[in-house]
Formats: C-alpha cells, structure tokens, sequence
C-alpha cells in the first residue's frame, strides 16, 4: 500500500518571503525551511509557509490576513521550543497581531476583539501542533 502523510487546516501558502521587525527577541538565532528570525527580532517567513490564516469565529479579511500570518510563525517558534518560555512571548506575539491588523485598516474595536480572542483561546497553539494524519484508510 502506498501511505501519504499529511497534516490538515493550512488554507494559504506564503508566495514569497515576508520580512518583520517584530520587536520580539528570541534566545537564539533561528534558520528553518520555512522561516528564520534574527537576535534582534527580524522574521523572515520564506516562500512555500503554509498558514490557516485567521482563527476562530471570523472573517479572513485583507486587514487580517498579514497580521495572521505573523502570529502563525510566531506561535510555530513557541510550538517548536524556538520562542521559550512561551510566557515571556505571548502577549507580545498577540499584541503584535492587535498592531498590525490595525495598521492594515482594521478598525480598533474589531482589533482588540481578535487580541481579546487569541488571549482567551490561543494557549493551546503555543503548544499542540496539527496532528499528523495518513492516507487511504489502514494506513499507519
């Protein structure tokens, strides 16, 4: 039997790179395939990032979609030990997420909501991943 193993809930895939100044600092360099961020908080996401895009019950709107992408790479670095102890980076991953989607239009009032949302129900993408599912049924 031929086994493909893939991971669900990725909408967008990054056209081409992405560079931030995220004013967040990690205790090490970082180079990834798909991302690296420099001692000084400079993220690069590289061409080929696979992102859900906005979370939770929501619109993916053009305001949210950069602001997502951010917050995506950078709850990815606290999942993978890069960003730890993850309480020393998540409130200013979610505030920075609150930043952005302002600067790209997002009216204050919608913006704190998703900050608001990200603080209540985020925790959890700091830590768990996407589980690794397999393909055609019986598969391992």
């Amino acid at each position: 039997m031929h086994c493909v193993a893939y991971k669900d809930g990725y909408k967008y895939q990054l056209a081409q790179d992405y560079v931030v100044d995220t004013g967040i600092a990690p205790p090490a360099p970082v180079n990834e395939k798909f991302y690296a961020m420099d001692p000084h908080g400079r993220l690069t996401i590289r061409h080929g990032y696979a992102w859900d895009g906005p979370s939770g019950p929501t619109f993916d709107t053009h305001n949210f979609m950069r602001g997502s992408l951010v917050h995506d790479a950078l709850y990815q670095l606290m999942r993978e030990g890069q960003l730890t102890p993850v309480d020393n980076y998540r409130e200013a991953t979610d505030r920075l997420l609150q930043t952005i989607c302002k600067e790209d239009g997002m009216t204050a009032l919608r913006a704190w909501w998703v900050y608001k949302g990200v603080r209540f129900g985020g925790s959890n993408s700091t830590t768990n991943g996407k589980p690794l599912l397999h393909s055609p049924k019986g598969c391992p």
